[in-house]
């Protein structure tokens, strides 16, 4: 699995998806990062992703962004872990 710093993160790397809730992320996000509630992200990730493009998953502790990258690998999709 693929991990970097988020704090090497830079926007031109590809879009950053923050898996935090809705009022997480409103109290402390990348300025970068579009917010995708885990939840929502996980039953509907084909419709926000496409193979073709890069993507960097956060979240506040890791670990369901560790989850959904491994998962997003399996199927075959470009994503990184951005962990703070």
């Amino acid at each position: 699995m693929k991990k970097i710093k988020l704090e090497n993160y830079h926007k031109s790397m590809g879009t950053l998806i923050d898996l935090s809730s809705m009022n997480d992320f409103m109290f402390e996000h990348h300025p970068d990062a579009i917010n995708i509630p885990y939840h929502r992200f996980m039953l509907y990730y084909d419709q926000y992703l496409k193979k073709d493009k890069p993507y960097y998953i956060t979240c506040s502790k890791g670990i369901h962004s560790n989850r959904v990258v491994s998962m997003l690998e399996y199927f075959g999709y470009d994503v990184t872990q951005a962990v703070k």
